[in-house]
């Protein structure tokens, strides 16, 4: 069995996938191997996905802006997430970190979210902000950033949060949006400084960090990813039973959730697959609200 990882080795979601491999190896009594396919921002791993063999052998991650977000910021989807895949469970919910370089900040006198918008201000596209990708959630809470203060950034995108941090580490851009695992070891370290979380409260593993609710044109926003784990559809009922059960084992697990921590990641289990596929239907408004407030442009 294959789980596909939508972004490249390194990065938060790759790390949840080779901890999900390992604990469903030994709960499903077979091997199951983490397979990276990169490319649009997660869209070619949900498609990946929707293109298996639909009998149980691909489970996919699959963020919410690949299937939610993409459709209206991309020309042409490969597939149609409602008709093309099947929920298993959600498994994960998390907020995005806003960072810039050290030494940016430093030059140009940053401390904190408003300095830096007061530079976007006078300068408008002299701030090179990357993200891990187009349309990812890490794009639109900079796009939501950018629209609710009324600036504009440059826009970087790269193929990942690791190839990000990698970036704005070595100066590429001023800053980057991604999940706060990826960045906070180099907040830690003093490389990158923590501007904002993109969720209206402040997180409880990072107490320090502003969120965009304490910043009054931004308080109506509350950008948070989840992602959810899916099978081709048309994959057996009696298959997808099976995988629900042993996720929901491992899902409700402390030393899962324990795992899962240091990535920043709150675990989470659907109450049953029909369950999971009613979330992404509610859902959907929001992320079509959420472009629109973005100010990213919609096809």
């Amino acid at each position: 069995m294959r789980i596909i990882v939508p972004f490249p080795p390194g990065g938060a979601v790759d790390s949840l996938g080779r901890i999900l491999a390992d604990r469903l190896t030994p709960v499903l009594e077979q091997n199951v191997i983490v397979e990276n396919r990169v490319g649009a921002g997660g869209v070619v791993g949900a498609d990946t996905v929707a293109k298996s063999a639909p009998d149980g052998g691909t489970l996919g991650i699959v963020g919410a802006a690949s299937i939610l977000a993409a459709p209206l910021l991309q020309p042409a989807m490969p597939f149609d997430a409602m008709r093309d895949l099947m929920p298993v469970t959600q498994i994960t919910d998390a907020a995005v970190l806003c960072v810039v370089n050290a030494d940016t900040a430093r030059r140009e006198n940053w401390r904190n979210l408003a300095d830096m918008l007061a530079t976007a201000r006078a300068r408008p596209g002299a701030i090179r902000m990357g993200t891990t990708g187009v349309a990812t959630v890490s794009h639109l809470a900079l796009s939501a950033i950018a629209s609710g203060a009324g600036v504009e950034f440059l826009h970087v995108p790269y193929r990942g949060g690791a190839e990000a941090v990698q970036a704005v580490l070595a100066g590429e851009v001023d800053g980057v949006c991604d999940l706060p695992p990826t960045l906070s070891p180099q907040v830690t370290a003093g490389r990158l400084v923590a501007l904002t979380v993109s969720s209206r409260a402040r997180l409880q593993f990072l107490p320090d960090v502003p969120s965009l609710g304490e910043v009054p044109a931004l308080a109506g926003f509350d950008i948070r990813s989840w992602n959810m784990l899916m099978l081709a559809a048309g994959t057996p009922e009696a298959e997808r039973a099976r995988l629900f059960a042993a996720l929901t084992r491992i899902g409700r697990d402390e030393g899962f959730r324990a795992a899962l921590r240091p990535l920043s990641y709150d675990a989470v289990v659907s109450d049953s697959p029909e369950a999971a596929r009613q979330f992404i239907t509610e859902e959907a408004p929001r992320w079509r609200e959420l472009v629109r407030l973005s100010g990213a442009r919609v096809h």
